[in-house]
């Protein structure tokens, strides 16, 4: 019993947010997992095969390492907290994968308002995550799980033209 209650203590630790010292401050807003944009996916399948919260970090450093330096979309990132944007990123992957994390970030529309996010954009950060989460060995029903959370985002994310 004391080793189950340890464990869940050391995950709950593992698990919270932590706003890292290079983040910039950001306006009071309403924290809650409903801004993460959907409900999380039943059981941890998804974020096992993601390789827990170390899988998780690795997979979002990839995707915004690579879409920073996209010369189609990163345009978008270039005055971005990227600090915040690794963090919160890290918290809705895990929280809608089924993991033991709370999402702090805003919600999609507050956090993509007025950046002239276009479908093009959408699809290429799409298929930045896709070659993160291969690279992470990823089973690809697993992807494609955790990609069906995320599509509809798009009519919050995607600014009308």
């Amino acid at each position: 019993m004391r080793i189950l209650l340890l464990s869940a203590m050391i995950l709950s630790i593992a698990a919270a947010p932590r706003a890292r010292a290079e983040e910039k401050p950001v306006a009071p807003y309403t924290q809650s997992n409903a801004n993460a944009g959907a409900r999380p996916l039943e059981g941890t399948a998804v974020f096992d095969a993601m390789n827990g919260l170390d899988g998780i970090q690795r997979i979002v450093d990839d995707l915004v390492d690579h879409s920073v330096a996209d010369p189609v979309i990163g345009d978008i990132f270039v005055n971005q907290d990227i600090a915040r944007l690794r963090r919160t990123l890290g918290e809705q992957i895990c929280y809608l994968a089924g993991g033991p994390c709370t999402y702090t970030g805003r919600t999609m529309a507050d956090a993509h308002k007025d950046m002239g996010v276009t479908t093009r954009d959408f699809n290429v950060l799409v298929e930045h995550l896709r070659a993160a989460m291969d690279k992470e060995g990823v089973p690809f029903v697993q992807q494609n799980r955790l990609l069906a959370r995320l599509a509809p985002m798009h009519r919050t994310i995607v600014e009308p033209r």
